[in-house]
């Protein structure tokens, strides 16, 4: 069976890092969602994959450059305009065979097992097209499922509105027939309408999906996406060349990768994640769901907590990092605090453009795009976004013109 990713999108909510990458690269514990969808097509026995893309097309080009020993057939397929879900699988349509079934996947969603082996559990126990459906915490924002006793799906509701809501949503994974993109095309390229018709005709189950998934749509979701992972691990991994000076204190499951260089008097509290040669500064505190990415410097006495560090980022001295997300080659200076939480305990608000989304958390944190400069002494509001390639000036509280 062939495999489809979907990575085409703009995700223009998660700003600031979908300004600079396609979704399926953001990083969670040390690994793009992307690498983790391949990693279990791999172990589900799937290694024909083609993956549509578009925003920022370079990065997963690249990406899938360096993975050319993997062991998959991985290819790349442009869908130059942004026209929607249905069209972005119509790229694909010469490379399935009449006949033949296919894997579709989302690239921004995120399981702590192995989805795509449990849906072609159930469509070579139903022999007939599936969709993987689950419970999330709130179905608001996910198109809605409703079943029968035989779980074969009745209906689905888009964008449900008022009572009209079901107890399951659709994961973003399904096992469809070479037919479908006959059915896209019947219906002007619309996957929402396309699904509705094979489920009118009876010909869509589902396959029921227990453990953790995430639809990572805002920011903050990363956050939760890194926590998922992290909590699957069962136990710790440290790499040969990586140096503990003394006194390094290590608690729970850690995973430290190559040439990590840990200086006196750290203390690591798991779970967290440490990329390859970076560098944690003496006295420094990870604590539980860090993840730092590769080649990042974090400095003395600095603590960082429930957060994510992207690639080639460096965290001044005495800075407290909590509850955010940090990009790739962010450079934050001495001192500084990203403020986690109102005064108040109001619930935080977070601006995307001009708009204010909700979050219903209490506690969060900044999200930085990559390249941004953050000069000492800086301290920065709950829920702050700061753009790509920003430059932020030193606070200083006494200068030469006093």
């Amino acid at each position: 069976m062939k495999a489809i990713i979907l990575a085409a999108g703009k995700g223009s909510n998660l700003n600031p890092f979908s300004n600079t990458r396609p979704i399926p690269m953001i990083s969670v514990a040390g690994r793009t969602l992307l690498d983790n969808s391949l990693c279990q097509l791999k172990n589900a026995g799937i290694n024909d994959v083609y993956i549509v893309v578009g925003h920022h097309k370079e990065r997963i080009q690249e990406f899938i450059a360096e993975k050319s020993d993997a062991g998959m057939n991985i290819h790349c397929l442009e869908q130059k305009n942004n026209n929607g879900i249905g069209d972005a699988i119509l790229q694909v349509k010469e490379k399935i065979s009449p006949g033949e079934y296919f894997l579709l996947i989302y690239g921004d969603t995120l399981t702590d097992e192995n989805i795509y082996s449990k849906a072609q559990q159930s469509f070579h126990s139903f022999k007939c097209p599936v969709a993987s459906i689950c419970l999330p915490p709130s179905n608001e924002s996910f198109g809605n499922v409703f079943l029968n006793a035989q779980m074969k799906i009745t209906k689905i509701v888009e964008k449900p509105k008022g009572s009209n809501f079901g107890n399951y949503v659709l994961a973003g994974v399904f096992v469809l027939p070479e037919s479908f993109f006959a059915l896209l095309k019947k219906n002007k390229h619309s996957m929402e309408k396309a699904l509705k018709m094979m489920v009118k005709e009876g010909e869509l189950m589902a396959s029921m999906w227990e453990s953790e998934w995430l639809d990572i749509v805002y920011p903050w979701e990363i956050l939760q996406a890194n926590k998922i992972v992290l909590d699957s691990w069962g136990e710790s991994s440290i790499a040969k060349s990586a140096v503990m000076e003394a006194n390094v204190t290590m608690q729970g499951v850690v995973n430290i990768e190559e040439n990590v260089v840990i200086k006196a008097g750290a203390v690591l509290e798991g779970p967290c994640s440490i990329g390859k040669g970076s560098y944690i500064g003496n006295s420094s505190l990870i604590r539980s769901y860090t993840s730092i990415g590769s080649n990042c410097s974090v400095g003395y006495g600095v603590e960082l907590k429930n957060c994510v560090v992207l690639d080639k980022s460096g965290i001044g001295r005495l800075s407290f990092v909590g509850d955010s997300v940090i990009g790739e080659k962010v450079d934050i200076g001495a001192g500084c605090m990203t403020v986690n939480r109102n005064t108040n305990w109001e619930k935080i608000q977070v601006k995307n453009g001009k708009t204010n989304l909700s979050t219903n958390m209490k506690k969060l944190g900044a999200f930085v795009g990559d390249g941004v400069v953050i000069g000492a002494g800086n301290t920065i509001q709950p829920g702050t976004v700061v753009l790509p390639g920003k430059n932020i000036p030193a606070c200083y509280s006494v200068t030469n013109k006093n």
